[in-house]
């Protein structure tokens, strides 16, 4: 008599298996001294089986026979435990299958759903990543969180972010320290790299920091006063030509002072300016020496790929407070290489995210000392939807010193920002960052709460405290973690406050832990039949709103953590988290009829309204939040002729205290001529059909979204109403 397994081969039926399967039932379920039972019962079996003349038994079978003898005898409490011991098994089973399928699935590029607009898919290295993402995420869910945690995630509740990276115990990003790190010079695994002394050298160092700093993450690097940090170098830059200056045109070899001293002389100062035809010189080389570090700063962003898959860093820099001559030259070039774009085609570039810091007194107003910048700014966005625009005078960022740039406004292109930290930072932003974010998804809890406003609030209330549980979780996770496993950032110092002697939870308890949401259009659409464009949706809004934020200032407070408000991106959520809806509750009028949740709290794409009324109802609700958010207005590519409405456009945010704001306009070029507006599927100049229709993801831009976004954005871009059609 043989047994058939699962997979189909045939094995010699052996009772002393089954006895050995009911003495561990039996051993689980605390009955001793029974095996002489568990060998009798097996005995029946093998008996039955041999009367019946069984020559073939299906394994499923042969258990069912088990599960039977033992439901029929007095050992019931074992039968419990063998029926649970199989469906654990089974459950194993039925989870090592659906991994390989995945597996299989992502190494074959059969389906591929662009969870990352900035990552290749079908490529070698793209599908190698994909497939140890399956694995990673797999492991995460079963291996390093409480069963709470991992049934919150499943059910479509509370979304664990970057799964194949918690395994790991990976952070997710960080405002890079540039000033020290530049300063100081920085370490690799292979070699040591001294500090510059030009702004050349200083602009490829950062491009590099950044790159080695991505590797140690999973999400953004930024670079918050670019302009400011760039200064001692422009100034060695200028020393080096205006020495030539001084021998070539004037015939003079010596200076009052040496290159290093350089470091802290102003451009402007009078033993330069004495010299006129030295100093033109000086100046119109140091000008050109500044565009052409730019460039290449522009140029390595977009082509050293850091991680598998041909990934680029997620690279922000932000800039326009500087008002030294030094740091203005750095805003100019900044701007006028994003406006003349890349390449032979000279396409927009995707990174860095640009990030214009618009500040009071400095650059918002005309007789302010860099108000051009702001005007120039204002034509790279029409042209090339960068830069974004940072509120420096946000009502959240008050206490920051005029004096310190470190504490300015700031953030990551996708709209990350630090908030004031609790462990002795204050404001500032540099070596500081997002450790782990999740996202509560709103339309699940309001389908759990029976559509009900009181028991949704109920239910929210609980899941924020679970959603505190599970960074907790991770936080200390991470901590967990070695400083080895991210060597660069330690021992550069590139997260700031690592004391060795306290671990790295002495750097990472200066970051922010966050707690973000989705759909919360769609959920007041299920709570009350309106969004917050309706004066009964925003009453609503308000007070779920004010729920997080308490909660998130109680945390803090509590666990002496940087628990924050995060208006989540949500760039593949929107889509996962719809289709999981979908499964479960089908198809809902203005809830689940399209392929993608609201993104936290913005009005819906699809609103026909004024970009002021956006602006007027998102500035309501945008004060919540203190880890990131952004607001952004939907333009027609005509909006580059008219620099003075998009002025008063970023006034007008600005004033409504928004504190991280875009305009999206679109973006088609050409790829045989170069030509570059909005013409969707043919080039009116040139005829081609090869255009990349470049549109914004969530704070940052990618390339063609018709191929690079998933199902849920690509709708979502085309669903997107232009609000200067009623401005």
């Amino acid at each position: 008599m043989k047994v058939r397994k699962r997979n189909g081969n045939l094995q010699q039926f052996n009772s002393e298996k089954i006895t050995a399967a009911i003495i561990a039932a039996m051993r689980s379920a605390d009955v001793v001294d029974k095996d002489k039972a568990a060998e009798e019962i097996a005995y029946e079996i093998e008996k039955e089986l041999v009367n019946k003349h069984t020559k073939i038994i299906e394994i499923e079978d042969l258990q069912d026979l088990v599960e039977a003898k033992l439901m029929s005898s007095s050992l019931k409490d074992v039968a419990r435990k063998y029926i649970r011991y199989r469906y654990d098994r089974e459950r194993i089973r039925h989870n090592k299958t659906k991994l390989m399928a995945d597996i299989a699935e992502k190494l074959n590029a059969t389906n591929v759903e662009n969870q990352n607009a900035n990552l290749d898919e079908k490529s070698f290295s793209g599908r190698m990543n994909e497939a140890n993402r399956v694995v990673m995420k797999d492991y995460a869910l079963y291996n390093c969180m409480s069963d709470m945690a991992r049934n919150n995630h499943l059910n479509n509740e509370i979304y664990i972010h970057d799964l194949d990276s918690y395994a790991v115990g990976m952070h997710n990003c960080l405002s890079i320290p540039f000033d020290k790190i530049l300063e100081r010079g920085f370490k690799t695994r292979q070699t040591d790299v001294r500090s510059p002394r030009s702004v050349n050298t200083a602009m490829q160092l950062v491009a590099v920091i950044m790159q080695l700093q991505s590797l140690q993450q999973f999400g953004g690097v930024s670079a918050t006063h670019l302009d400011w940090t760039m200064v001692p170098y422009v100034r060695y830059s200028f020393y080096k030509h205006f020495k030539d200056g001084m021998h070539y045109i004037e015939e003079i070899d010596q200076l009052p002072f040496t290159k290093e001293e350089a470091r802290d002389i102003s451009i402007d100062d009078d033993r330069y300016t004495s010299h006129k035809r030295a100093y033109e010189y000086a100046l119109n080389l140091t000008a050109k020496e500044i565009y052409q570090a730019v460039e290449a700063l522009y140029h390595n962003l977009n082509t050293l790929q850091s991680r598998s898959g041909q990934q680029l860093p997620f690279s922000s820099i932000n800039y326009g407070t500087c008002t030294l001559t030094e740091g203005r030259m750095v805003t100019k070039s900044l701007l006028e290489v994003s406006i003349d774009g890349l390449g032979t085609l000279h396409k927009t570039p995707i990174f860095p995210c640009g990030i214009f810091q618009c500040m009071k007194g400095v650059n918002r107003k005309q007789g302010d000392p860099n108000y051009d910048l702001f005007r120039l700014a204002l034509k790279s966005t029409s042209l090339r939807l960068y830069p974004n625009y940072v509120n420096v005078d946000w009502s959240n960022n008050v206490g920051y010193d005029i004096n310190d740039p470190k504490t300015y406004m700031s953030t990551m292109g996708c709209r990350t920002s630090n908030g004031f930290d609790i462990n002795g930072f204050g404001q500032t932003k540099d070596g500081r960052g997002n450790i782990c974010p999740v996202t509560i998804i709103l339309p699940t809890l309001a389908m759990e709460a029976d559509r009900n406003v009181d028991k949704f609030m109920d239910l929210l209330d609980t899941k924020i405290h679970e959603a505190k549980d599970m960074l907790l979780e991770r936080f200390e996770w991470i901590c967990s973690q070695p400083a080895e496993s991210a060597n660069f950032m330690y021992e550069n110092g590139t997260m700031e406050g690592y004391i060795p002697q306290e671990g790295i939870r002495s750097a990472l308890k200066h970051g922010t832990i966050v707690i973000g949401q989705l759909g919360l259009a769609e959920t007041l659409q299920l709570l009350i039949g309106n969004d917050q464009t309706t004066e009964e949706g925003m009453k609503l809004a308000k007070k779920i709103e004010q729920l997080f934020k308490d909660r998130c200032d109680q945390f803090k407070q509590q666990y002496k953590l940087n628990f924050g408000v995060y208006y989540t991106p949500a760039e593949n959520l929107c889509y996962t988290a719809m289709k999981k809806f979908k499964e479960r509750y089908g198809t809902i009028e203005n809830v689940s009829d399209k392929n993608f949740f609201t993104n936290s709290i913005h009005v819906p794409v699809y609103k026909q309204i004024t970009p002021f009324e956006k602006i007027d109802i998102e500035s309501q609700l945008t004060g919540y939040s203190n880890a990131g958010c952004i607001t952004y207005v939907e333009l027609e590519s005509t909006s580059k002729h008219n620099i003075e409405a998009l002025e008063e456009l970023v006034n007008y945010a600005m004033d409504k205290d928004i504190p991280y704001f875009a305009i999206n306009i679109p973006n088609d070029t050409c790829l045989k001529c170069g030509y570059t507006d909005e013409f969707n599927d043919h080039c009116p100049m040139c005829g081609s059909e090869e255009i990349q229709q470049l549109r914004r993801v969530t704070g940052y831009l990618t390339g063609n979204y018709k191929t690079a976004f998933n199902k849920g954005k690509q709708q979502e871009t085309d669903m997107r109403v232009k609000h200067n059609e009623f401005f």
